[in-house]
């Protein structure tokens, strides 16, 4: 392939559960974005496939745990690594994390092969182990990162690791978060790193969804209430299902389907069995996208989603079945949380409720039930705002733009030109960004502090 402008470090990928993440490669690749790919497990084993099939074949998986120790070992012995790399393996003690360490001389052993070809940045979703490997690999190889936070990122307590997750958004060149609501709390906590802090929304393809919809038979779709989503605490669907056990009190003709599958799956069912509503609620399990798409479009008047907060802080920040629903132009009812406020403007695509109040939440769903006309016309607001706001095109070229001004993504006159990139590459240049460019220095045994190797202040960027 072509030397790639970037390089992506994912601790899976491609997986049925981070479909956005394909979407965010393939997009930015359609753009004329050259994509390195490394994946830290092997997901070739996964039977639920949403993705073209040749994606795997590009994907560079790092060997399994052992097989990885040993092969660092040999190259260790044949002094194929860096210092720095043998000097933190062997002062590492039983600090936890130590994983990261191999990946990243592995990654960096790989890159340093490419010679001039190799990518200057890496990317990693989530700040977790794909992160904190870009982090070393900074340290050992020069390059500059970039991560996207998620919900647990910023909502839940992180568990001990190195780097710690303030470590990361200190060096990262570039922090994507997927909400304003989320952009704003990143800036707050860490306001030396705000002016790196970029939002960009989670993309969709709209098109298959608006397609089916098109040629939907909607005749099944009166009283169809549809959800869709792991089955864990943070998706509310024990006050879902309260809900439509208050609209079968009031006599409202109704079916509720939820999607998906999760460790709560056996209390769902005994509360469905407890309030009678075996006739009104069903566990469908997963279900493949073609399967799902057809529930949206034809049997699906409202789609509802109770978010709530979890009992150690993690919650939904933008997710994308709402997006999903709204692009088969549904009417959302969901909750005021995170980034949801910013997908379901109450009153103009959907209604809201506060989290943890399955009455208003029935409320919501019986207003919207009882009058099909208010169902399609927030159902066609849902759809513009979702092409406005959510469709990949527009998302990509905002991601593309973040990577040209804040990462050291690999400059080329025509990829810069074509997307109007040429100002965000100059702001780059001009940039005095420690964290774009990171001088590795040669390690030596005498001197090596592991603890201030991690922990060093950031020098002058040096020229490349």
């Amino acid at each position: 392939m072509p030397s790639p402008h970037i390089a992506y470090v994912f601790e899976r990928f491609p997986t049925f559960t981070q479909t956005f993440c394909v979407r965010e490669i393939l997009e930015l690749e359609r753009l004329g974005v050259q994509v390195q790919i490394f994946s830290i497990h092997d997901t070739r084993e996964e039977s639920i496939r949403h993705f073209p099939a040749e994606l795997m074949d590009r994907v560079h998986f790092l060997p399994q745990e052992e097989c990885l120790i040993e092969l660092i070992k040999q190259w260790k012995e044949s002094n194929l690594l860096p210092q720095s790399v043998v000097l933190t393996l062997r002062q590492w003690g039983d600090r936890p994390d130590k994983m990261r360490v191999y990946e990243a001389a592995y990654i960096s052993h790989v890159l340093k092969k490419m010679g001039s070809d190799a990518p200057w940045h890496t990317h990693s979703h989530f700040a977790g182990i794909g992160a904190r490997t870009c982090w070393w690999l900074r340290k050992f190889h020069g390059t500059s990162f970039s991560f996207t936070a998620h919900a647990n990122d910023i909502f839940c307590n992180q568990s001990e690791s190195i780097p710690s997750c303030a470590q990361l958004v200190r060096d990262a060149s570039l922090v994507v978060t997927v909400s304003d609501f989320t952009a704003r709390q990143l800036r707050e906590k860490h306001p030396d790193a705000a002016h790196r802090v970029r939002r960009v929304y989670n993309g969709l393809d709209l098109e298959p969804f608006m397609a089916a919809r098109a040629s939907a038979d909607r005749s099944k779709a009166p009283g169809g209430i549809l959800s869709v989503g792991r089955l864990i605490e943070k998706k509310g669907y024990d006050d879902l299902i309260t809900a439509c056990g208050v609209l079968r009190d009031r006599g409202e003709p109704f079916h509720c389907r939820i999607v998906g599958e999760g460790p709560l799956e056996a209390p769902l069912k005994s509360q469905i069995a407890r309030l009678g509503l075996e006739d009104r609620v069903t566990l469908t399990g997963p279900l493949p996208m073609p399967a799902i798409i057809k529930l949206l479009t034809e049997e699906t008047q409202v789609f509802a989603l109770a978010c709530k907060t979890e009992h150690d802080g993690g919650k939904d920040n933008l997710p994308t079945v709402l997006m999903e629903a709204m692009a088969a132009q549904l009417p959302c009812v969901s909750t005021r949380l995170a980034g949801v406020p910013e997908m379901v403007l109450h009153g103009v695509n959907g209604l809201i409720s506060e989290e943890g109040q399955p009455q208003a939440f029935a409320d919501h769903l019986e207003n919207l039930l009882i009058d099909p006309a208010r169902c399609e016309t927030m159902g066609q607001a849902g759809l513009e705002h979702a092409r406005k706001h959510f469709a990949k095109e527009t998302t990509s070229r905002q991601l593309l733009k973040a990577f040209a001004e804040k990462s050291g993504m690999r400059f080329e006159t025509a990829l810069a030109a074509r997307h109007g990139l040429l100002w965000s590459y100059s702001k780059r240049l001009l940039s005095a960004l420690p964290q774009l460019r990171h001088h590795v220095e040669k390690a030596r045994d005498k001197t090596f502090d592991l603890e201030l190797f991690m922990g060093s202040t950031h020098r002058q960027p040096q020229p490349r």
